[in-house]
Order: C-alpha cells, then structure tokens, then sequence
C-alpha cells in the first residue's frame, strides 16, 4: 500500500479494484490545508480514461505487472495474436494495442503485458527500423531551413499505415529508425 503523494505518473494502481495507469498527476493545496492529487488515469483492462482526486493520505494498491517476450504472429479479426518462444499463443484485442498497431509487422518482437495472467497489451521496442514506402519527392529549392515532408512507413496492418515527418533526402525505399514513443524519425539506416 502506498500514500497517494508517493504514487508517480505510470504506475499502476487498483482504484474500485480495477488496475488503472497514472497518466497524469496535479497537485494543488498546501501544507496546512492539505494536498490533494488530481490524476488522469486509465483503466487497463477496457482502456476507458477516469480523472479522480484524492487527498495525499488516501491509500492504494500498486500493482506490478508481469511482461513476456512474445512474437506477432497475425491477426484473427477482432484479435491481434503474438507467440512466446514455446509457442504459446496469446490474443489481444485492438483497442487495448493503441499505437503499436502503427509499428507492427509480421515477426516483430515485443514485449507482452500481463495482467492476472490474460494479457492485456504489448510495449513495443523504443526504436525500431522501418521501410519507406511513399513518399513525395522534394521539391528543389525548397531547402531553407529543418523542412520536413510526410512518409508513410511499412507494416502489418493495411488500416493503420502510419505517416513519418522526415527530412526532404529521405526516399521511398529507404530504411528509417523511428522513436515509437513520440513517432518521431531519427536516422536513415544504413547496411
């Protein structure tokens, strides 16, 4: 059990015995009046958004999540479906993926999250290596500056092709490093 003012922004707390995620904290009040925590959180198993306060001495539960490598394997509508190393097969539904439905692709490696032993979504490396498979070709004179030009990436799913910002020398057919945590481009990849 911990104090609410010892709880930080991504842990994982039971609220009404659901498992939410901190995704944000305010704090306002003083030390004579009291603090109160005002938090954005989420609710892991239905991905439902909740905004709460509480005072600091307010308890919770802090929940340690289990994590396994996995494999994406393919995706059997509703359901996205990975494999660990002995081939033990674990679904997941799309909405509890978010964004790593951008960046997946057949036998990317990842990590599956497990909450009381159902797996609940996957975290994804923080960067990962993709190929350019449009992008407009850059205009000549239009060089001043940091210009940026939008390239679309490959991946599994059809429905979820996800745009780069990129600088104007990258091509389609290039290989790019992109930080999966903010979707920003960070190098072009060479053999």
């Amino acid at each position: 059990m911990k104090f609410a003012k010892e709880i930080r922004v991504g842990n994982i707390i039971m609220v009404d015995a659901k498992p939410m995620i901190v995704l944000r904290s305010d704090v306002n009040g003083s030390s004579r009046t009291g603090f109160t925590y005002k938090w954005k959180m989420k609710n892991l198993l239905t991905n439902s958004p909740l905004e709460n306060v509480f005072r600091g001495d307010d308890k919770f539960d802090v929940v340690v999540l289990d994590k396994k490598p996995v494999t994406y394997s393919y995706f059997a509508d509703p359901l996205f479906v990975f494999m660990d190393e002995e081939y033990n097969q674990y679904e997941i539904e799309e909405e509890n993926l978010g964004d790593a439905l951008n960046y997946l692709k057949d036998g990317m490696e990842c990590e599956a999250v497990f909450y009381d032993g159902k797996a609940i979504s996957v975290e994804l490396p923080t960067t990962i290596a993709r190929q350019v498979v449009y992008s407009e070709p850059a205009v000549k004179g239009n060089t001043s500056g940091n210009v940026l030009k939008e390239a679309k990436i490959e991946n599994a799913i059809e429905a979820h092709q996800c745009t780069v910002q990129v600088p104007l020398f990258v091509d389609q057919g290039d290989v790019i490093e992109i930080d999966t945590r903010t979707n920003e481009y960070k190098k072009i990849v060479r053999n």
